[in-house]
């Protein structure tokens, strides 16, 4: 009866006026979030590009040097970081809020690539930037998202999985007959849906928390989150070997914005204000869209210069099956 009335009383506060310093707070996170998840990428990202020439049937050979590189390993960690800052920031905000705002991994990835390649963003990088954050202040303005549910019932859960994963199982499926660049684009789209789920169930297992930690130990979801965190991984890693980062990260980062605010509503009954306000909000995801494919493009994200670029298209040529020089690959 307690734990029932300490159930109520979240889900009663979770309808009420949220607390400004906590919604700061749980920005602030999800911006951690967004810092880890950049340096992730750009360390993995080197890593397996650089092992992106190992044959393809052999992709035990291909983890196995991976994990014996020191920056892949380091994003790992970044990665672990991630979850933590991610996981504080859903237990005090709605997820149509922390995960529009992890975005700005792609202005992370800016910054940090221009530390790592010690070079200054160009005209073109810093209007995508300043498109991007725009787009993303509006959004949230705009939206104002409100939090809904703490805990999601189980059959919630059962039918938000079946279409899911018959979606990542359709996606990996088409990914081997595209070519290098879509196939990254795809595989980019997979890992999106991955951590968006893992987002929800993360969500969904640290509500728990008011009923003692062994009430989370207790709970499928905490399970649930290492399994579709794991699958997410693994599909973003594909993604990174698959092609360059301009493909794979722009479908990651919007995919798993979207589908997140998606599985808010549905899961969560998490509300966006809509109406005559529909417009605007359209407007303001596609100025986030835009400026996401603009920053992915930039050598500074990619890591790459024009030579590398030149060497890449090279190489994924010679990746496509039938196809042994310029010339298109038979179908």
């Amino acid at each position: 009866m307690d734990r029932e009335c300490r159930r109520r009383a979240v889900d009663r506060s979770d309808h009420g006026e949220q607390v400004p310093l906590v919604v700061v707070i749980a920005v602030l996170l999800a911006l951690g979030a967004g810092l880890s998840n950049a340096t992730a990428s750009v360390l993995q990202y080197r890593e397996a590009s650089a092992q992106r020439t190992a044959p393809t049937g052999r992709r035990l050979s291909w983890w196995s040097q991976l994990v014996r590189r020191p920056l892949w390993l380091c994003g790992i960690g970044a990665l672990v970081l991630a979850g933590v800052f991610q996981a504080s920031a859903l237990s005090a905000a709605p997820m149509s809020v922390v995960q529009p705002v992890m975005t700005t991994e792609l202005l992370f990835t800016l910054l940090v690539g221009s530390l790592a390649l010690h070079r200054k963003p160009d005209r073109r990088t810093c209007w995508a930037f300043v498109v991007m954050a725009v787009g993303l202040a509006v959004f949230l303005a705009v939206a104002s998202p409100s939090k809904g549910r703490s805990a999601v019932p189980d059959d919630r859960w059962v039918l938000a999985a079946v279409p899911l994963l018959a979606v990542v199982g359709g996606l990996v499926a088409v990914a081997r007959h595209l070519r290098p660049s879509a196939r990254a684009a795809v595989l980019g789209t997979a890992a999106a849906i991955g951590f968006s789920c893992t987002a929800a169930l993360m969500k969904d297992a640290v509500s728990r928390f008011p009923d003692g930690i062994h009430a989370v130990l207790a709970t499928w979801q905490l399970y649930g989150v290492a399994a579709a965190g794991l699958v997410g991984f693994l599909l973003l890693q594909e993604a990174l070997r698959a092609g360059p980062l301009a493909a794979s990260q722009p479908a990651l980062t919007l995919g798993d914005a979207l589908l997140s605010v998606v599985l808010g509503i549905v899961l969560f009954d998490e509300r966006i204000r809509l109406g005559y306000r529909v417009l605007p909000e359209v407007a303001a995801l596609l100025l986030i869209a835009f400026g996401s494919l603009w920053l992915a493009k930039s050598p500074i994200v990619s890591g790459a210069n024009a030579q590398d670029g030149r060497v890449g298209n090279a190489r994924d040529a010679a990746a496509e099956p039938g196809r042994t020089d310029g010339s298109p690959g038979q179908p």
